[in-house]
């Protein structure tokens, strides 16, 4: 049977950690065992830990293979916990005849039978507890409408159903299809409204008998905001996105995709995000009492933390923070300044060099960045990440002009980005920012975040540019 892309992804991150948890497993066992041999009295042998290490050269990795085998990885959110027990059951009794056969066979006679026996029932008992929490944790995120994938069918009305019906419930349960899409009936400009207001990740298309012209419009409109286009159809010629294949269920879908794909990289990079603003946090805590006194004693009356609902990953609005910088009544004063001061910026964004509401000591928190440390908790809650495209208002985000300007929304937002560790705030024509976004996107690797961050920490530490 055929599965996804993300699936084998899942597939495999899971397996790595079942085989770190039959090697934990292992361990354990050779240190209960020492502990039943002296509550026995019957001594504690000198054993080094070498004379197992074949068994672990077994265990570890060809227990996940076992149970991949017998369908563990698989119907994660509905199997039973008496089906899983099966399976570990029949995986566990393989690994023991594989052992058993390889140790007469090599003349491998030094494996302890209380440490094996010990630690097999650990690995039962770890991988059925990680079984049952993972199916917890997917089952939470089916029940609840915050966490479920935002969706479009697109197509005509009996293709859509055809579609639907013909798909395991087990992969639409974690979806929120906010709109069956009619590509007959109506009209592609429509597509651009759902898109932006549904904050949509991506539109499957059932366009068997679709006219071809209309479904290579819609994937325009779904290819300018970076929302992933996914049709079981022929393939379609892209400027931007990068045409894979892959499945839902067993049905094929050619995917147009403008943003990074699922890999061990974005992994590794979000693995990274949260730990590193965590170790940020703590390395900072001074800088944020500071910054906190200071607001306190410079500007009291308000709030030391200033929140505002920013366009997140697809649009999605989320609360972001910073330490206040400006006078309490600053979101009033916007209109007047705009009016008095006009805009530093071409397009819908508002920059404004020596902003009048900024406070004496709010300028010199700007100047260092240090009013943007709070955002590290956005990082660490995964609303943003330590390097991307900057968050928006969402007011501003809703006054773009060119649909392809969202396509910068299609990554998470970070800290910092292109133009803030080159210019930092000295591009003042909108486009050429957007555009800087699009090629950090359409170039994105771990290597490159590495050197925006690098080359962020002289920008900070120097005030460049900042204002």
């Amino acid at each position: 049977m055929a599965i996804s892309r993300k699936d084998s992804f899942t597939i495999q991150v899971l397996q790595l950690t079942d085989a770190s948890l039959v090697l934990a497993a292992f361990l354990i066992g050779g240190t209960l065992r020492n502990a039943v041999r002296l509550w026995a009295d019957m001594g504690i042998e000198e054993e080094k830990m070498a004379v197992m290490h074949w068994v672990l050269y077994i265990a570890v990795p060809f227990t996940p293979l076992f149970l991949e085998r017998l369908g563990y990885y698989e119907r994660l959110r509905n199997k039973s916990a008496g089906t899983s027990v099966w399976q570990l059951i029949r995986a566990l009794v393989g690994i023991v005849l594989f052992i058993g056969v390889f140790a007469v066979f090599a003349k491998m006679g030094d494996a302890r039978r209380l440490s094996l026996g010990i630690g097999l029932t650990f690995v039962f008992i770890l991988l059925l507890i990680r079984d049952r929490l993972t199916q917890l944790w997917l089952k939470r995120r089916t029940e609840s409408e915050a966490t479920k994938e935002r969706v479009i069918i697109a197509g005509s009305d009996g293709e859509m159903d055809e579609l639907l019906a013909d798909l395991d419930p087990e992969i639409t349960s974690g979806w929120k299809i906010v709109e069956h899409f009619d590509l007959g009936k109506r009209d592609v400009t429509e597509l651009f409204k759902v898109l932006k207001e549904e904050s949509v990740s991506r539109v499957l298309f059932a366009a068997k008998n679709t006219e071809f012209q209309k479904v290579a419009e819609a994937v325009e409109a779904c290819e300018l905001q970076g929302v992933e286009a996914w049709i079981a159809a022929t393939f379609i010629r892209s400027q931007i996105a990068r045409p894979v294949f892959d499945t839902v269920g067993n049905k094929p879908m050619l995917v147009l995709r403008s943003t990074p794909e699922l890999s061990w990289e974005l992994l590794c990079k979000e693995i990274f995000d949260r730990a590193g603003a965590s170790l940020i946090i703590l390395v900072t805590l001074p800088l944020w009492i500071f910054a906190a006194l200071g607001i306190a004693l410079k500007s009291p009356g308000a709030p030391v933390f200033f929140s505002q609902m920013r366009a997140g990953k697809y649009g999605k609005p989320f609360r972001m923070w910073k330490f206040r910088t400006m006078v309490a009544n600053a979101e009033d004063l916007l209109d007047q300044i705009k009016e008095e001061h006009g805009n530093h910026m071409d397009g819908p964004v508002f920059k404004l060099e020596n902003d009048p509401r900024v406070f004496r000591f709010g300028a010199i928190l700007r100047k260092y960045s240090i009013d943007e440390l709070p955002q590290l908790l956005n990082v660490v809650s995964g609303d943003m990440s330590l390097v991307g495209p900057r968050p928006l208002p969402v007011y501003e985000v809703e006054a773009f002009q060119e649909f392809s300007h969202r396509r910068r929304l299609s990554v998470r937002p970070g800290i910092t980005c292109e133009w803030q560790a080159g210019g930092r705030n000295q591009i003042t024509n909108f486009d050429e920012w957007v555009a800087m976004d699009l090629s950090y996107i359409d170039n994105w690797s771990l290597w490159l975040d590495f050197q925006i961050l690098c080359r962020t920490i002289p920008a900070v530490l120097l005030g460049k540019g900042a204002r």
